[in-house]
């Protein structure tokens, strides 16, 4: 489904993502973790458009999508949600899902109609209300329903259970894991391991902006440099010489 080829991404002198490989099967929910400042955020402004790489290609579905604008790559079936939701606030609930959903629908009545289905999936109710009254777990929904409407072959979700507590976390899992066997690949970003490990059937990991590591995520929670780029140099030694004495 997507195949990302050698990218780099220069800003001046930082390299935020250095020579990246990786590859997204068709009908997986794939992982992207690393620490905070890593470079994963800026490959997903890369695979859907919104930087060009300095150096490298994206294809999707073999198709070289290097640089196209993210309305194109939109109607090609590729979307993202964003780290920072931010809903059309004068809105309601449904309005803010339908924006989405006139990417396919350009009828008042067909868009509003898949916003309702879309809604329905993503465990959204009463969808009159403002969007500017959500909750953080609302938003969240809504920032992944909003995506969803643009019918897309390949989801990118930046971070989709930041900020939910415990509870929340449960309950959106089921979600995700339902969107993808409605025929919808993920790539998803996430910093809650929990999820990774119930939902993702192959991890990558990047730290510093290059790719360290990738497996599945029993394989690379054990990685020891995974671990040392999570909790610092000797960390990995360190853990080993403890659970040896215990």
């Amino acid at each position: 489904m997507l195949d990302v080829r050698s990218v780099t991404k220069r800003f001046g002198g930082l390299v935020a993502v250095s020579d990246v490989s990786l590859t997204v099967p068709e009908g997986s929910i794939t992982g992207l973790i690393g620490p905070n400042g890593a470079g994963k955020t800026t490959l997903f402004t890369l695979i859907s458009g919104f930087q060009v790489p300095t150096a490298g290609e994206v294809l999707f579905r073999g198709e070289d999508i290097t640089g196209r604008a993210p309305e194109r790559l939109a109607v090609m079936g590729i979307a993202r949600t964003f780290q920072i939701v931010q809903p059309f606030a004068g809105l309601s609930v449904a309005e803010n899902i339908a924006v989405g959903a006139y990417l396919r629908h350009a009828g008042r009545a067909e868009a509003m109609a898949r916003a309702e289905a879309v809604a329905a999936m993503v465990g959204l109710a009463d969808l009159d209300r403002p969007a500017s009254s959500l909750t953080v777990a609302g938003r969240k929904r809504l920032e992944l329903a909003r995506a969803l409407a643009t019918e897309p072959q390949l989801l990118l979700l930046d971070e989709v259970l930041a900020g939910l507590n415990p509870s929340e976390i449960r309950d959106i899992i089921p979600v995700i894991r339902a969107i993808r066997d409605a025929g919808v690949t993920i790539l998803m970003i996430e910093h809650v391991m929990q999820a990774v490990m119930s939902l993702c059937e192959h991890v990558h990991v990047l730290a510093n902006g290059r790719l360290i590591a990738a497996g599945t995520p029993a394989e690379v929670v054990g990685n020891p440099a995974v671990v040392e780029a999570y909790l610092g140099h000797g960390a990995a030694g360190r853990l080993q010489k403890g659970a040896a004495n215990g």
